[in-house]
């Protein structure tokens, strides 16, 4: 069984960059990535549209490149969960997770005995059908590699930020900005940057006090940057589609000058 190059990448205390993928779907695009020196992919079911067959041919190509594939699914909840991990998923980005009941379910459906309560099953890629190495340890060889990061996007969540990053089986803590300005009434406001990182401020000090990676996601090199020294130490950079978008409309523009 392979590990998790997130989880022993972020124990040397490296720093670990990726992107968000939103419409790709082709898993060759992987070796592109892993070429330029990426460290993992994100992959969004939340607010896109990939298979879980997809999903599991991505997850399939990034653990024979040992490059890390993170999915955020559409809802965390049991049913995603076990499916993702057993498809082998071993990095999970969970949205809208407001309160340590919710975070603490996380920790149940995504580990084995005795950390949580994790459906058993049989040889899959989850395990990369390899079943030789005994039960035990191989349980606890799995809930070592899964790697948890839980969203907050919501006044309440900043309201429990301790009870959540405090729980152990929570590796990763991050925001997404656009939810959270929505709930705190400031998105599109002069305020919104401002407030936003007041916010990822909070973020980062609960992510230091209780020894958890901070995830950050950020639009551009220079705000990449401006976290990194501020210890971020997994940061996401745009996504395929803006990456794209920006890349062709700078060049269209500048062809028709």
């Amino acid at each position: 069984m392979k590990s998790n190059p997130i989880k022993s990448g972020i124990e040397r205390n490296e720093l670990q960059i990726g992107t968000w993928i939103n419409m790709l779907r082709n898993p060759e695009s992987l070796t592109m990535f892993k070429q330029l020196g990426l460290n993992f992919v994100r992959i969004d079911m939340e607010h896109a549209s990939p298979s879980i067959e997809t999903i599991a041919n991505f997850a399939a190509m990034g653990r024979a490149l040992d490059l890390a594939v993170m999915v955020r699914p559409p809802e965390a909840n049991r049913e995603w969960i076990t499916r993702l991990l057993d498809i082998g998923i071993f990095n999970l980005y969970c949205p809208q997770v407001d309160t340590p009941e919710h975070a603490y379910e996380i920790i149940q459906f995504a580990k084995y005995t005795p950390l949580g309560l994790r459906g058993m099953g049989g040889a899959s890629s989850g395990n990369d059908f390899d079943l030789s190495m005994p039960l035990k340890e191989r349980l606890k060889f799995t809930n070592d590699q899964v790697f948890i990061t839980v969203m907050f996007e919501s006044q309440q969540a900043f309201d429990n930020i301790d009870e959540i990053t405090s729980i152990d089986g929570i590796d990763a803590i991050t925001l997404g900005y656009q939810d959270l300005s929505q709930d705190l009434g400031v998105l599109g406001s002069d305020d919104q940057d401002k407030i936003i990182d007041g916010k990822r401020y909070e973020l980062l000090n609960a992510a230091k006090k209780y020894g958890k990676t901070c995830s950050m996601l950020v639009n551009s090199p220079s705000q990449a940057k401006q976290w990194r020294d501020a210890g971020v130490l997994l940061l996401n950079y745009s996504s395929d589609v803006s990456v794209l978008m920006e890349g062709y409309k700078s060049a269209i523009q500048t062809i028709k000058k």
